[in-house]
């Protein structure tokens, strides 16, 4: 007895497990990327959403009958087309029906599902829905063998492979999803504007993306905004397929009197909940990391309306706006990659012209199509009437074959020479309808079938005609979607983002006095408000250290640093660590080298300039912003010649119009300011001249007050020299002895 039953180990193959695991995952990619995360350019639908759309339609769910549980359209869909999940399908659907999710909703869904805030729809078993009247143009034309079909993935019935209708679903509603190694991000269009582009390629096909940016103006989101991009930008985004688009909340100030008002977000950019937005922008409240505003209140009913409360009237609406959107969604950026399946299922990445291009093929072939399947269907009628005509002429005599013989089929086919279908027809009428055989009506619809079938004839044959029609089809739907129509008009707007404004600290950070204290040994703090720098018990000090740096200052500050190797260092004073304890070392906040000894530390001004001198003797005078650095390492712009060291760095009174320089061998020259060089880098020139020793000190002052220096000692005096002609000399001197009372230390204090 034989075992009908094979060893299943004898039906192992063996294989490198690499080419093996590569055929298989080319199977799954290829099942991800064409049956289920890309649109077809044709109709712009995923199979789900087909899949959807036909299980509706079959169900007469048509925009003028009555409502059906979405659960019955996802049995259906799930058990006939589409054998996956129920809820990622209806998820899919639900999609379909949201307002602020699709330019043209292909659904229309009665119930609870979902909203702009980001709650979720209300569970299948309590929600209803039908088609809606563009879904019914994305498939107007299924009954007239426009498209083909195909069996269903059990062989029991058929859908379509793709929509015939004429809606452009693919750019009007866009697109998004990820497959495998690639994705597709399509945002929606104007409708109108796309027929109006189309038209521009029904006669002109080789027509440029530049040609078509004329009625397509860029995307048009069903939650509206602002896209504040350059049309350069878009054009480009446009004739690769691939790019991207800043969009912004649409916003408006509304007067509250008394010179106080609030800002009204009225629209958000595409995709982004309304809900999370408002807690972003809380948390920006609560966190203290936007000063300027004071509260976000959601006033929300049918219409979007966020409602934004300055901190004080004298903040500046633009300069608030211009920080949300850096630092919130009210600006987002959307990505365009017009990745899609082709007509023979191959995905690739269009541009606009692509993608346009091929709807309008599409078009002309489901117009050809549709007149080729009316021209059978009038040969067919024209084969009828025929018979019905021979029929009406020789009535008693088909009466008679019928009544009296045993074949009356064949005896009418060898009478009158008939085919079989006219013999099956003739013997299948009713008696009731012989009443209507007459000849004047036959002859009449004989007629006008012969008439359509000539243009049928003619239109299949002349592309130039079918090119006509499809205008002429275009045009009706245009009227359906013109921007005079409430669902066809134009939702977002353009407008080019003005040159980035820069975003004062005070808007970020809130300001308040502080001191800052730097210590002997490079231990820094911020002590809160502006404490008596004079008093002895103010501050205290490590054993062993001692005050170097002292100064009043604002959270929103920056400060330099500056070391004697001619580096610049910028410090946040909001970063600074708290007046509590000691402190911290400064190396944590900058990476000062280990060697380098500070020069200088103070508060940085606009608009000021710096003298700045090595320990030979040289220098120049620097700009303030060009001592900024950006990165911890901080910005050379010293650099002393060997064995120098940068022993200077004072910023010049507005007035200043000379310069002190006092050396170490006690000399003092003066000379004017204008003899020095404005650098942003570099040794600069000889300021003054040694034999022994080096440079002490540098002081920029206006020669008619005279020059000043401190005395010294617990009174804090200062003395003024006014009469500097005998130290007055060319920059580069070695100078003379300093006034009598000149300080010992050759420092002016």
């Amino acid at each position: 007895m034989t075992n009908d039953l094979a060893d299943p180990f004898d039906r192992i193959v063996e294989s490198p497990f690499d080419e093996a695991l590569s055929q298989r995952y080319l199977v799954y990619a290829l099942s991800t990327i064409t049956a289920r995360s890309l649109p077809d350019v044709r109709d712009g639908l995923k199979p789900v959403h087909r899949r959807l759309l036909w299980a509706m339609r079959l169900l007469k769910l048509d925009p003028a009958s009555g409502y059906k549980k979405c659960a019955r359209v996802v049995g259906d869909v799930i058990g006939k087309y589409h054998p996956h999940g129920d809820q990622s399908v209806y998820d899919a659907m639900v999609r379909l029906a949201q307002s602020f999710s699709l330019r043209y909703p292909l659904v229309d869904g009665q119930g609870n599902f979902g909203n702009i805030d980001g709650d979720n729809a209300a569970a299948m078993r309590y929600t209803e829905a039908r088609l809606t009247a563009a879904a019914g143009a994305l498939m107007d034309g299924l009954d007239e063998g426009t498209v083909p079909f195909r069996p269903t993935y059990n062989g029991e019935d058929e859908e379509p492979e793709v929509f015939p209708g004429l809606f452009p679903n693919l750019l009007a509603n866009g697109a998004s999803g990820i497959a495998v190694g690639m994705a597709t991000s399509i945002p929606p269009h104007n409708v109108a504007e796309l027929i109006d582009a189309a038209m521009i390629l029904i006669g002109n096909p080789e027509a440029t993306v530049e040609e078509l940016m004329g009625p397509v103006q860029g995307p048009d989101f069903p939650t509206g905004g602002i896209i504040v991009e350059s049309p350069r930008s878009i054009r480009e985004a446009y004739t690769t397929g691939r790019g991207s688009m800043r969009v912004r909340a649409r916003w408006h100030v509304e007067d509250q009197g008394r010179g106080t008002y609030v800002i009204v977000v009225t629209e958000i950019p595409y995709q982004v909940q309304k809900s999370k937005l408002v807690e972003q922008i809380a948390g920006l409240i609560n966190d203290r990391k936007l000063p300027i505003l004071a509260d976000v209140r959601d006033e929300s009913d049918a219409e979007l309306r966020l409602v934004l409360e300055p901190r004080a009237r004298t903040v500046e609406a633009e300069v608030l706006m211009e920080s949300l959107f850096k630092l919130t969604e009210l600006e987002t950026r959307f990505g365009l990659n017009l990745n899609v399946l082709d007509k023979d299922r191959t995905p690739r990445v269009m541009s606009l012209a692509d993608a346009l291009n091929a709807y309008v093929a599409h078009q002309i072939e489901v117009l050809v199509r549709r007149s080729e399947h009316r021209l059978a269907k009038i040969e067919d009628r024209l084969e009828l009437l025929a018979g019905y005509l021979i029929a009406y002429l020789n009535l008693d005599e088909v009466i008679r074959i019928i009544r009296e013989e045993d074949e009356p089929k064949a005896v009418l086919i060898r009478a009158f020479e008939l085919s079989d279908r006219q013999a099956e027809a003739i013997l299948n009428m009713r008696l009731r309808s012989l009443r209507k055989l007459e000849e004047m009506e036959i002859r009449r619809e004989e007629k006008e079938l012969k008439a359509e079938r000539k243009e049928l004839k003619a239109l299949i044959a002349s592309p130039e005609l079918q090119r006509a029609r499809l205008r002429d089809d275009l045009t009706k739907m245009r009227a359906l979607y013109g921007p005079e129509t409430e669902l066809g008009k134009r939702r977002t707007s353009f407008a080019e983002a003005g040159p980035a404004r820069e975003i004062p600290l005070e808007a970020m950070i809130e300001k308040e006095p502080i001191t800052v204290i730097l210590s002997a040994k490079g231990w820094v703090r911020a002590m809160k408000g502006h404490i008596d720098l004079g008093s002895a018990d103010a501050v205290k000090f490590k054993e062993g250290d001692g005050p170097a740096f002292a100064f009043h200052a604002q959270t929103t500050d920056k400060l330099l640093l500056a070391t004697d190797s001619g580096r610049f260092h910028t410090l946040a004073a909001d970063k600074l660590p708290g007046g509590r304890g000691f402190g911290e070392p400064v190396r944590l906040l900058a990476d000062i080298e280990t060697e380098a000894q500070i020069v200088s530390f103070a508060p940085w001004r606009a608009g000021e300039q710096f003298i700045l001198a090595a320990s030979d003797g040289r220098g120049f005078i620097a700009k303030s912003d060009d001592l900024l650095a950006e990165t911890r390492k901080g910005r050379q712009v010293v650099t002393p010649r060997s064995g120098a060291r940068l022993k200077v760095s004072r910023p010049l009174p507005a007035d200043a119009d000379y310069l002190a320089v006092a050396g170490d061998n006690r000399k003092l020259v003066i000379f004017p300011l204008s003899e020095i060089p404005v650098m942003s880098r570099g040794q600069g020139v000889m300021l003054q001249r040694y034999r022994d020793g080096g440079l002490s000190d540098a002081k920029g002052f206006r020669l008619a007050d005279g020059l000043s220096w401190t005395m010294g000692g617990e009174t804090g005096r200062t003395r003024t020299e006014t009469d500097l002609l005998p130290w007055r000399a060319a920059r580069g001197a070695a100078g003379r002895m300093p006034p009598n009372g000149f300080p010992r230390d050759n420092r002016f204090g």
